[in-house]
């Protein structure tokens, strides 16, 4: 099921996690995919549009986090079996404005602290993009030159199926461990 929304901000995903065709549809899913965290960048950025500085970014980051913890919290709530994949964002204004280094310290700082709610549940993985839409002369945005256009897509799913395939090789890996340890 898709029930990803363009626009969405982690505040809005937390309140959208109470419909009940979603809820449903969490309860059943073995596996959830998140993208979220861009639009709470550009929340940030537009509200600070006239002086761009790093304070505000900075200052929101702590709540963005708390926001993502809370919506890992009430999926495990629903399903505390599936298994959680957070994807990580991309700069998409490195092609047009590569030159503001601080559009992607942003991204890089807001993925990390993406990556550290991920390493608080131990059924959650962070799957990182921003290397995907990074130095290349290929273009992977689409006409809003924010969103992946197909091929940004493809590549994306690419890295999910290989991030997928890791992260089950290594916790078979690890129950097996586990299982020797014992004997």
């Amino acid at each position: 099921d898709n029930y990803g929304k363009q626009g969405n901000r982690t505040d809005q995903l937390l309140k959208r996690l109470d419909q009940k065709e979603i809820a449903n549809s969490i309860k059943k899913a073995d596996i959830i995919l998140i993208t979220i965290g861009a639009n709470d960048v550009m929340k940030v950025a537009k509200e600070n549009f006239a002086n761009l500085q790093m304070e505000p970014f900075e200052k929101e980051k702590p709540e963005f986090q708390a926001r993502l913890t809370s919506i890992f919290e009430k999926i495990n709530e629903l399903n505390p079996n599936i298994q959680i994949y957070l994807l990580g964002f991309y700069n998409p204004f490195e092609r047009y404005f590569g030159n503001i280094e601080e559009f992607g310290l942003i991204v890089e700082n807001w993925n990390l602290a993406g990556e550290e709610v991920t390493e608080e549940f131990e059924n959650a993985a962070f799957i990182p993009t921003a290397d995907l839409f990074s130095q290349t002369d290929i273009n992977l945005l689409a006409d809003d030159h924010f969103h992946p256009n197909t091929s940004g897509y493809k590549l994306m799913a690419e890295r999910v199926l290989e991030s997928m395939e890791e992260i089950i090789v290594d916790q078979a890996a690890a129950v097996e461990e586990e299982e020797k340890a014992e004997e």
